[in-house]
């Protein structure tokens, strides 16, 4: 699944306020809710006016050598690169460093004077003080809220352009910090793939605001934002617990097994002949289903236009219907049937056999021996078939499908197709399957 993004209206919003004595919010919870809430961002001055952060720097660092605590120290070391052609400097990409807790305290006197972040995670259930400060997000569900983090940093500390994949209130906590978010539903969420931490390798600010302490800056899910300490300075995240669809299905499924009786398994008293070839028939797919009732099976398109709530809903649930397709379905039960139960892993040949020794070797009619522990099966698709291996799958001719699937030792030296070939090749390389030389008649092999 992808970033989730907020839809951001598209009629002109306020995206900055000034807090009343009696709306925190600088407008009612209902209308936050309405407006603003999973829709766009909200700056609001003066949210907790005169703010005193109830933690200091120092409790904050003692906290993050407790065995218990999670927390993080994220170092940025900025890297000037020479302008060609302009004789100055200019930025560019900065190294950064992940540590983990928890710390020691002599570890905090070796940190660089700039450019450095401490973020402690759950301070509200450390802290009597800090946990108040969810009282004025009653208007939320309690179970909804996650954990309020406190992140102290030193003058240019940051952890780097990113997206959050749920709601956060950024709290400013002490000193100030510098505010940079975009609001361009088009702007890129690709990360760099040379640090640690999940940066966005492009970051264009539509936005920019200086936080004072009290003022409050609230981010739906998926704003990519960008924040600097402007001298030391402390921020309070209050962050929302939004599990993601494979949380959601993994536990869910959890729940499901320990509920379902041993007794109950797959069934088939209405299996008819095999024929030997290892495919797995539409009937074992239908024995499948019946074996998980709880399970509601969806079309693949196939039988006519969606209904276009249908669309609009898989496009909220990136691609999910609330069903398990039928393809989807087939494809899980082909890599899971074929899974041994053992651990055993086909070991690729010492030698890997030269390409035109292949070709040879096939076209002489060598014989396709399939190894043990490499369990195989296949179904038709379309025209063609798709080939389990061990729990993997490959798109293949029908004539493969059957070759490889039964028992035999087939010899395949009327095989043509490249991509059946290409396939054959991969297979061997990879353990499964051997090559086998054809006896000769009245004499050795």
């Amino acid at each position: 699944m992808g970033h989730v993004r907020a839809r951001l209206r598209s009629d002109p919003m306020k995206i900055e306020v000034r807090a009343r004595a009696n709306q925190p919010l600088g407008m009612s919870p209902a209308t936050f809710l309405r407006d603003y809430w999973q829709k766009q961002p909200l700056l609001v001055r003066g949210a907790f006016p005169g703010f005193s952060s109830p933690v200091a720097p120092d409790d904050l660092a003692g906290l993050a050598c407790e065995e218990s605590a999670l927390s993080r120290i994220v170092v940025e070391t900025p890297v000037r690169a020479r302008a060609q052609g302009r004789g100055g400097d200019t930025p560019a990409r900065s190294r950064w460093e992940l540590r983990t807790g928890p710390f020691d305290e002599a570890e905090f006197a070796k940190l660089p004077k700039t450019h450095w972040t401490l973020l402690v995670q759950d301070v509200d259930k450390w802290d009597a003080e800090v946990a108040a400060l969810l009282d004025a997000f009653a208007f939320l569900p309690r179970w909804r809220i996650d954990d309020v983090m406190i992140s102290y940093a030193e003058d240019g500390g940051s952890v780097g352009a990113h997206v959050d994949q749920y709601d956060v209130f950024l709290l400013q906590g002490l000193g100030r910090r510098r505010w940079q978010i975009s609001t361009d539903p088009a702007a890129p969420t690709a990360f760099r793939d040379d640090v640690e931490l999940k940066l966005l390798a492009e970051f264009t600010p539509t936005h920019e605001w200086t936080l004072e302490p009290g003022d409050m800056l609230y981010l739906p899910p998926g704003v990519p934002h960008h924040g600097v300490a402007l001298g030391a300075c402390m921020t309070y995240s209050i962050g929302m617990r939004a599990p993601s669809q494979s949380d959601l299905l993994g536990d869910f499924v959890d729940h499901l097994i320990e509920t379902l009786p041993e007794e109950a398994r797959y069934a088939d008293d209405d299996l008819a002949p095999a024929n030997g070839d290892g495919e797995i028939d539409e009937a074992a797919i239908a024995r499948v289903v019946r074996a998980m009732p709880w399970l509601r099976i969806g079309d693949d398109g196939a039988g006519g236009p969606k209904h276009a709530g249908r669309v609009d809903r898989e496009r909220e649930t990136g691609g999910c219907s609330g069903s398990v397709s039928a393809s989807s379905l087939r494809t899980w039960f082909g890599k899971f049937i074929t899974r041994y139960r053992a651990a055993q892993i086909a070991a690729p040949p010492p030698r890997r056999l030269g390409d035109a020794a292949f070709r040879r070797a096939i076209a002489g009619g060598a014989r396709v021996l399939r190894n043990p522990w490499s369990r195989c099966a296949w179904m038709r698709e379309g025209r063609g078939a798709r080939l389990f291996v061990a729990g993997e799958a490959y798109p293949c001719s029908l004539a493969l499908a059957r070759a490889l699937g039964g028992d035999r030792a087939p010899t395949l030296d009327g095989t043509t197709d490249p991509r059946d070939l290409a396939l054959l090749r991969t297979l061997v390389d990879a353990g499964h399957f051997v090559l086998a030389r054809t006896p000769r008649k009245g004499g050795r092999p």
